[in-house]
């Protein structure tokens, strides 16, 4: 009797797969975004310098900083759309391009002293749709790049990727704009120059098949929703994602609030980001170990809880730079849910539907978030900071509760 595809399915997974570094299409793809998001980290510390320089107004440099986020919001599902329906490599060099044109253009015109707030916010806007797009179609084109046994751990070396640029960015772009105020984005054209020849040299594709979209550009992000909201697992995970990176980001804010009321340092309060940073970076090198020890279900619930308690260990030091030890190794387990999640949401996401079920998960995740420093500034001004930043443990509990009773987090199964 012939074997079925079963049967060959079964044997392809059985025979032993290569390390993910010797993995050249993975590498590449990997390196390409690594530059991208060193370009990113570095402009987004140049940018509001520049703004400062050109205008004195903080409250512009601000503005010009939301209008990014903003623009990241409103693009993360079209993006997600576009990733599915276009040819995924082609997306990533059209924004590779544009991002290169963009922060060449703004590197010439600082140097001819040129630049004004409306060029700038002319690059931020296009920037941000751009990473939008290079990052979604990135994340969805890694299933066709990585057996799916692989799968987890080439998101923990994705996270790793945006942990480490995260602290080698900013102080890049801060040496650079101190040695010259073009030089952070002349840095940013040739990351972006560099990230284009590695995507070039990819040669496998980095989607499936394709065939002509029925359906409009609405019905399709739809698409995406329902595949989300039918899983009960991503459903749950989604109403707990949401508000832990909200307590992140408002704890982190609360905490630079804090130090700054105490008088502490400009110095030493970038270091309290420098420590959350590193608690990340490191939890990300240790993300493959602990995936074997933790199934997903009990990972998210040991995240929960362990944050909870971490957060207000937290309050307890809250005019202190120790403030930020707990909450670094309180991100320390970040890294290894997330990539078992996006690991797991690889595995049973079909290829057309990737970019925007990621486009989805991204979006409902992160948008939180947005709001945390301003909720912050808000407790800030009525409470303590002690009181602010236990106010957030809170949130934190609230979610851990609600994955703990979750039928949905409880039914996982983690084979698919």
């Amino acid at each position: 009797m012939p074997p079925t595809k079963e049967d060959a399915d079964a044997t392809a997974n059985a025979e032993p797969r290569p390390s993910l570094w010797r993995n050249r299409d993975f590498n590449l793809l990997w390196a390409s975004q690594s530059l991208s998001d060193l370009g990113t980290a570095m402009s987004n510390l140049a940018l509001p310098l520049l703004v400062l320089h050109l205008t004195g107004s903080p409250t512009r440099a601000g503005l010009v900083g939301t209008a990014g986020l903003l623009v990241t919001m409103v693009c993360r599902l079209p993006a997600g759309v576009l990733a599915d329906r276009l040819d995924r490599r082609r997306l990533m060099i059209a924004c590779d391009l544009l991002r290169l044109t963009a922060y060449g253009a703004l590197f010439a015109a600082v140097m001819a002293d040129a630049a004004g707030l409306a060029l700038v916010l002319a690059v931020v806007v296009l920037s941000a749709g751009a990473n939008a797009l290079f990052s979604t179609a990135e994340h969805a084109a890694v299933r066709s790049l990585v057996p799916s046994g692989h799968l987890s751990t080439a998101v923990a070396r994705n996270e790793a990727r945006a942990y480490g640029t995260s602290l080698a960015g900013p102080p890049l772009g801060g040496i650079l704009f101190a040695a010259g105020r073009s030089l952070p984005f002349l840095g940013n054209a040739l990351s972006h120059l560099l990230s284009l020849v590695a995507v070039l040299c990819i040669r496998r594709p980095l989607q499936g098949p394709r065939t002509a979209p029925a359906e409009s550009g609405r019905a399709a992000g739809a698409e995406g929703l329902r595949f989300v909201l039918n899983n009960p697992f991503l459903r749950a995970l989604l109403l707990i994602a949401a508000p832990l990176n909200m307590a992140f980001t408002g704890m982190l804010f609360a905490i630079i609030v804090a130090l700054q009321r105490n008088g502490t340092s400009p110095a030493l309060v970038g270091v309290a980001g420098t420590i959350f940073g590193l608690g990340g970076f490191l939890g990300a090198f240790a993300a493959p170990a602990l995936q074997r020890r933790l199934p997903l279900p009990k990972l998210i619930l040991v995240l929960c809880w362990a944050t909870t308690a971490l957060m207000a260990a937290s309050a307890l030091f809250a005019t202190s730079l120790l403030a930020a030890v707990p909450l670094a190794c309180a991100v320390f387990l970040g890294p290894t849910a997330n990539a078992a999640l996006f690991g797991y949401q690889a595995a049973i996401t079909p290829d057309h539907l990737q970019g925007r079920v990621i486009s989805v998960i991204l979006l409902v995740a992160t948008s939180a978030a947005a709001l945390a420093p301003g909720l912050a500034g808000l407790l800030t001004a009525h409470l303590s900071s002690a009181a602010t930043m236990f106010a957030f443990s809170l949130i934190v509990a609230i979610a851990a509760i609600a994955a703990t009773f979750s039928t949905g987090i409880q039914t996982m199964t983690t084979d698919a």
